[in-house]
């Protein structure tokens, strides 16, 4: 995850034989392409557009994620693995003062330090099903290309190095226990470019044209920690460099593999494929998440391709009807059509007509020991608020909560989660199972809402909620309004609801009593309870002929 400025350029519409061409232009060869489980869909977008979203998502609204991996060790936050190769930068000159210096003790070593001694699954994924949480998500790699999880594909995984333990196995017997759908989050695509720093060498200092580890081979392993294993296994860089690689932020504008992006072999498209196949397969999860323009590699490999058409027809084979989720971003209309649209750091300005998702986090991706010290964390009823706009559109919102090197979550996080829990217990009925009514809501913010771009980053970018930002929810014939503060003169008016039939009764969700009200032509007025039930927003239930 990152901040990045990225184009879709051609990314729709691509057809097979412009596959066919690239590939045999560029490596004089075409992925066999073949491999996936049989059923009714095809790794075609037309046949992927048949897709339709489990009820279990629609209705589950709020999930929690660990993006966790060995990034976290350093506690310095996220995209370490390449900042690290970034002479100069931050996590630069932080890794050279922690560990030494790139060419002497590289990510590859940062791994062998991540031990996780005070990872405990059961016990988070328990928190985190308390604070209302109906689905959680594991990361499976990241841009570093370490698996998380008994990788047949991958030598360089959390079972053989660093923690030598099967963290994905740990999510998911949790997360079983715990009766949540399991997601994976797999990030894993990007290697090829993202770790083009690593080839670097210093420009200045003494060790100026000292190369970094990037380029090291299994042969330089002898008499090593890491000896019988090959670091471009890790590093995927024995290829030529991208057209201005030399540029940190080139690799923004090369996400989607234009750009002067150098294409990546079709050897580690396939490779990238049987990885997530294998943990597919061996893991089952309910939902993936992939952190890539549209699908992994797309569109110079059908690969993502392939994998979705593979997990919709494994789904079906096993359930008897399809259940999975995948998550995508930068979509456009028809591709959503085909898995659920993930907006990052970011939220609809608008009642979207297919379900969706933002992910967020309460600080950054990858821990970052800073954010802690400055008290820098997203606040609990930020996370509310986002919440319950969220839903108000149809989306649902996945929430990380960064976890340290060791595994553990500080006290600091505990008591933001604390404080979703608390709200969640008293409210939840206005998010679960709940769907849009005719408009998401009313008052100040939405007219200074953040434009969505297409790469989405517009949280925290408009005017912050107030008690007249009202958002709406319906289950069955109840209309649910949440105010997204205390009103100070003790009364709430509804302008959306002038003029829209009979109110029969209104009460407040944590409050056993029904409500004074008043259909008047400006709307509905409420009569606020002597007692607040619960902190950062309130929900009103409001029953009649309005739905």
């Amino acid at each position: 995850m990152k901040r990045r400025t990225l184009i879709k350029g051609a990314l729709t519409g691509v057809s097979s034989l412009y596959l066919s061409q690239f590939y045999k232009k560029a490596f004089g060869a075409v992925p066999s392409g073949n491999s996936f489980a049989n059923g009714p869909f095809q790794p075609t977008w037309e046949s992927l557009s048949n897709y339709q979203v489990p009820e279990w998502f629609r209705d589950a609204k709020f999930g929690m994620w660990a993006h966790w991996s060995p990034q976290c060790q350093p506690e310095r936050g996220d995209w370490y693995a390449r900042g690290m190769y970034q002479e100069g930068s931050d996590q630069y000159n932080y890794h050279c003062q922690k560990y030494g210096h790139p060419s002497k003790f590289g990510f590859k070593d940062v791994i062998n330090e991540w031990k996780a001694d005070k990872w405990d699954p059961e016990e988070l994924v328990s928190l985190y099903k308390n604070a209302g949480a109906k689905y959680f998500v594991g990361l499976a790699n990241h841009h570093d290309n370490f698996d998380l999880y008994d990788s047949k594909y991958q030598s360089w995984n959390s079972t053989r190095f660093g923690p030598k333990k099967d963290i994905i196995k740990g999510w998911a017997e949790a997360a079983k226990r715990n009766g949540l759908p399991f997601g994976v989050s797999i990030h894993g695509s990007h290697p090829w470019t993202w770790y083009e720093v690593a080839q670097r060498s210093d420009k200045k200092g003494p060790l100026a044209g000292v190369p970094y580890d990037g380029k090291l081979t299994k042969a330089d392993g002898k008499g090593k920690w890491w000896d019988g294993y090959d670091p471009q296994e890790l590093y995927a860089q024995n290829h030529p460099l991208s057209e201005k690689s030399e540029d940190n932020g080139s690799i923004h504008r090369q996400w989607a593999w234009g750009n002067g992006a150098y294409p990546p072999s079709k050897a580690y498209c396939e490779k990238f494929y049987n990885r997530t196949i294998d943990l597919i397969n061996k893991y089952e999860p309910d939902l993936v998440y992939f952190d890539d323009t549209v699908l992994p590699l797309w569109p110079v490999s059908d690969a993502g391709l392939r994998i979705a058409a593979h997990m919709y027809n494994r789904s079906i084979s096993k359930h008897g009807k399809l259940t999975a989720v995948i998550n995508g971003k930068i979509l456009d209309e028809q591709q959503r059509k085909c898995m659920v649209w993930d907006i990052e750091r970011g939220q609809s300005n608008s009642i979207e007509p297919l379900p969706w998702q933002t992910d967020t986090c309460i600080g950054g991706w990858h821990y970052e020991r800073r954010i802690y010290d400055d008290n820098s964390y997203k606040s609990a009823k930020t996370v509310i608020h986002t919440l319950v706009d969220v839903v108000s559109k149809n989306g649902n919102l996945l929430l990380n909560i960064p976890v340290r090197g060791d595994g553990s979550i500080d006290e600091k996080e505990r008591a933001i989660v604390g404080g979703i829990t608390d709200w969640m217990h008293v409210n939840s009925e206005a998010i679960y199972g709940t769907r849009p009514w005719t408009t998401f809501g009313e008052g100040p913010a939405m007219e200074s809402a953040a434009p969505l771009s297409a790469q989405g980053f517009n949280e925290g970018k408009g005017k912050p909620f107030t008690d007249k930002d009202i958002r709406f929810t319906t289950k069955g014939k109840t209309l649910y309004a949440t105010l997204l503060g205390w009103p100070a003169d003790g009364e709430a008016l509804i302008t959306s609801l002038a003029g829209k039939g009979k109110v029969n009764a209104v009460s407040m969700l944590g409050n056993n009593s029904q409500l004074a009200f008043k259909q008047e032509q400006n709307g509905l007025q409420v009569k606020m309870p002597g007692t607040q039930p619960a902190k950062d927003a309130v929900v009103l239930k409001i029953e009649g002929a309005i739905v």
